[in-house]
């Protein structure tokens, strides 16, 4: 169904026609973050710090793959909004920016590496002043999130003169940061963003993962060390939930494929085919399809919601692990989760993806793309899986 490279490309170009031009605001600049599932917008003021720069990955993703100069110049348009209205006297981006009033100045680092991956994404698109944000995130980053002796990022830090560093840290701005680097690495040939890719990839799922029987735990104090207590009355938090995410650990795959295909080394193939062979045999429905989001110490399942991205990143990691290793079954597993995707995620009628479904593939709502849901998930995943279906 989605094993050749026409069938991707026609998939990316249906994800495109459900967000352009109608996420287009001409008058405030940016992108309307709120539509509904028939693409009407409900919330035409909020932009949000990840979901602008997600479009503009999508965006110029796709200018690369189509040579389009019309999705080149939404991503221009997109970048020259990160850069005169999220972007902070005192350097780095405001979280929230109702139209084009700064509404929540908080510098989150999973903020910022999406702002490191638009702008990765835009250099390879050729857009002026792209490779310039490279170098200045990467220096933000460095001076104020990158802790040296821990070899990894704080997660958040306060509206002021970069003082209130939140005491949280956690794995998923990391990994998102693995990943922006590797994108700055492929854009720019810079061997010190391979390097840091490398040490987040090996601190998380290695040094850290001894500590947790080999997963992928989300939550630690200040000095890295497991806090197994953090939201454990809040296991649907939306951001920080309790437990162990089969949707990270796959993420993980398939960032560990990456890497090693840059720079290869034994472990990370270790590594990523345990973490997919943990997500698969503890979370995936045999009986109903898609992810049980999330499981706790012991493999109880925590929250039997299907969430959109999971899937798509499984894609993602299911394709590259089947063309690293050559093991055939990791194409039924590719296999699997597009046929799960196309029966209960995909929307046939609008276009785009559904959001969150539950056991059943019944959505709770007609949200489709809240302030952050851009489908980068699947649009990444389709641009992942192209080159590996023209060896296939």
């Amino acid at each position: 169904m989605f094993r050749t490279q026409d069938a991707i490309k026609t998939h990316i170009k249906s994800l495109l026609e459900f967000y352009y031009p109608r996420v287009m605001d001409t008058e405030n600049g940016g992108y309307f973050g709120g539509l509904r599932d028939d693409g009407s917008i409900y919330d035409a003021d909020t932009r949000h710090l990840v979901d602008v720069c997600r479009h503009i990955y999508n965006f110029s993703t796709a200018s690369c793959l189509f040579d389009s100069a019309e999705m080149k110049a939404a991503a221009q348009h997109g970048l020259q909004f990160l850069n005169e209205t999220h972007r902070l006297p005192q350097g780095g981006f405001a979280w929230v920016v109702n139209r084009r009033d700064v509404v929540d100045a908080t510098r989150h680092c999973y903020g910022h590496a999406f702002v490191l991956l638009a702008a990765s994404a835009a250099v390879k698109a050729n857009i002026e002043g792209a490779s310039d944000l490279v170098e200045e995130i990467w220096q933000v980053l460095d001076d104020h999130f990158y802790e040296a002796g821990a070899g990894l990022y704080v997660d958040q830090i306060g509206a002021d003169n970069w003082q209130s560093v939140d005491p949280y840290r956690g794995q998923n701005a990391n990994m998102h940061l693995c990943e922006a680097m590797l994108a700055a690495h492929d854009a720019t040939g810079v061997t010190r963003y391979l390097d840091r890719a490398h040490g987040l990839a090996r601190k998380i799922c290695v040094d850290l993962a001894r500590e947790t029987e080999g997963l992928i735990w989300e939550h630690y104090s200040s000095d890295w060390n497991v806090d197994w207590q953090y939201n454990l009355d809040d296991p649907k938090n939306l951001f920080r939930p309790y437990g162990y995410l089969p949707g990270h650990f796959v993420e993980w795959t398939k960032l560990l494929v990456l890497l090693h295909k840059a720079r290869p080394e034994d472990w990370m193939l270790e590594r990523a085919r345990a973490l997919f062979d943990v997500a698969v045999s503890t979370c995936w429905d045999d009986v109903r399809g898609g992810f049980h989001y999330s499981f706790a110490p012991g493999g109880a399942i925590l929250d039997t919601d299907r969430y959109y991205w999971v899937v798509a990143e499984a894609i993602a990691a299911s394709a590259l692990l089947a063309d690293a290793t050559g093991d055939a079954e990791y194409w039924k597993w590719y296999d699997k989760f597009w046929q799960y995707a196309d029966h209960s995620l995909i929307d046939h009628k609008f276009g785009g993806w559904f959001r969150l479904v539950d056991v059943a593939g019944e959505t709770f709502d007609d949200l489709k793309s809240p302030p952050a849901k851009t489908d980068y998930h699947p649009l990444s995943a389709c641009a992942t899986v192209l080159p590996l279906l023209k060896r296939v």
